[in-house]
């Protein structure tokens, strides 16, 4: 039953993240959100943590463990942007955004992977982007990140594959949020001429994903990279 299931959203008060959450609540999951600051939507529990720091990590899942129950779906999505060219790319931009989205991944999923391996079930779901295989200029670090959570999926399926645990990828593409509606109208036509979809994705077919991932019907895919993209990257 889904509904006896604890969902782990990182990032989860803004954006994808938080359509994401929105979506496991809908679906009768119990469901835990971090965030640096704001809130998670109706329905979940909000823990604060910040994904770059190991020891709020562990505060933050003992908190939901202790309220919800152990961790069985945890979906890393928490990340940020630094972007410029490389040539103006400081050692700071590199690697603050490395930190937060490929180390906090490490930090989030290894600690959940404890409660994993006792149960014998778990769901890890990676929130990438289109432009982690498909590349992006003035992204270096962003794409870089991203691209790696390729690598650290495939992995991790070879080492927990055989005791019920899934490790999947998830790469949207362009998603009407916050961030594309300030981009000029004229960016955003040129944005939609390259995506055979011609539009850009609601947060919802996101998330649409990403609850099928962790549900029964997904339980034998594994190290695999979904793209939620209308077409952009096609096999990239």
């Amino acid at each position: 039953m889904n509904s006896e299931r604890v969902v782990l959203v990182t990032g989860g008060n803004r954006g994808i993240g938080r359509a994401i959450a929105e979506r496991f609540v809908r679906d009768g999951y119990r469901v835990a959100v971090t965030a640096r600051s704001g809130e998670g939507p109706e329905g979940t529990l909000t823990v604060r943590a910040d994904v770059t720091d190991a020891a709020a990590i562990d505060a933050a899942f003992t908190e939901v463990e202790n309220t919800l129950g152990p961790v069985e779906v945890v979906v890393a999505n928490a990340g940020i942007t630094k972007d410029t060219l490389l040539m103006r790319m400081s050692e700071d931009d590199f690697d603050s955004v490395v930190a937060t989205n490929l180390g906090g991944t490490f930090r989030v999923v290894k600690r959940a992977s404890k409660g994993m391996l006792r149960a014998r079930f778990g769901r890890v779901i990676l929130i990438s982007s289109v432009v982690g295989l498909y590349g992006s200029a003035g992204q270096v670090n962003y794409a870089a990140s991203k691209s790696a959570l390729v690598g650290f999926a495939r992995s991790l399926t070879r080492e927990l594959g055989a005791r019920g645990i899934t490790t999947n990828v998830v790469a949207p593409g362009f998603i009407d949020t916050d961030m594309t509606a300030e981009l000029p109208e004229e960016t955003q036509k040129q944005y939609k001429a390259s995506i055979p979809a011609a539009r850009f994705a609601t947060p919802d077919e996101v998330a649409g994903v990403v609850t099928w991932l962790a549900g029964d019907d997904a339980a034998y895919i594994s190290g695999a990279v979904i793209p939620v993209d209308g077409g952009l990257g096609m096999g990239h």
